[in-house]
């Protein structure tokens, strides 16, 4: 066996590895979020999935007839943007103001798990079924809640989901007051060129 094919097995090796790991995730495996929380290599993996996630739900959301590339590309920085700052809102909410005795986490911590939260998004594809669009993406979006839910919850080392809800509901209004307050300062939504 040459260099090459060692290269090519290693290869096939991680993704296999990262693919899996997108199913875990999807599948809400708790296992697979402890794993990433302790995984500093899995930061690139984390993002993939976010944009691997937002990219299906652009293509998907072409089934309503709007879209295009711009508003796929739009879409997956702010998706991108969205997973940034939502992971620090849950880092500082879940460790400065609801953490529990054994609360130890860094902000990478939470980017990995929450990155990884985002991959049952990915049937967000569906949404190309005629008639399917709103439907699908109504049950990616509880699926993705839950499994952020089980990310924070890992993430933050907290004995119950309850905890973890809260400090995801609270991230949540802030990052919503956040957006209003750039809207409103910036003049309102921008519309893209037709």
């Amino acid at each position: 066996m040459d260099e090459n094919d060692q290269k090519d097995i290693m290869d096939s090796a991680k993704s296999s590895t990262y693919l899996n790991r997108m199913i875990r995730a999807a599948k809400l495996d708790v296992t697979l979020f402890e794993e990433v929380e302790k995984d500093h290599g899995s930061l690139f993996q984390a993002m993939g999935v976010v944009i691997l996630s937002s990219l299906c739900a652009g293509v998907g959301g072409a089934g309503k007839g709007d879209g295009g590339l711009a508003l796929i590309l739009l879409g997956t920085v702010s998706a991108l943007a969205g997973w940034y700052i939502w992971a620090f809102l849950t880092y500082y909410v879940g460790t400065r103001f609801l953490p529990e005795p054994q609360t130890q986490a860094d902000y990478g911590q939470l980017l990995r798990t929450i990155g990884f939260s985002s991959a049952p998004g990915m049937i967000r594809i569906l949404g190309l079924i005629p008639g399917m669009t709103v439907f699908v993406f109504f049950a990616a979006s509880i699926w993705m809640l839950v499994a952020m839910v089980i990310a924070v919850r890992v993430a933050l080392d907290y004995s119950n989901n309850l905890r973890a809800v809260a400090v995801c509901a609270v991230g949540w209004l802030v990052q919503i007051l956040l957006v209003m307050l750039l809207v409103a300062l910036t003049g309102g939504i921008p519309q893209l060129p037709v």
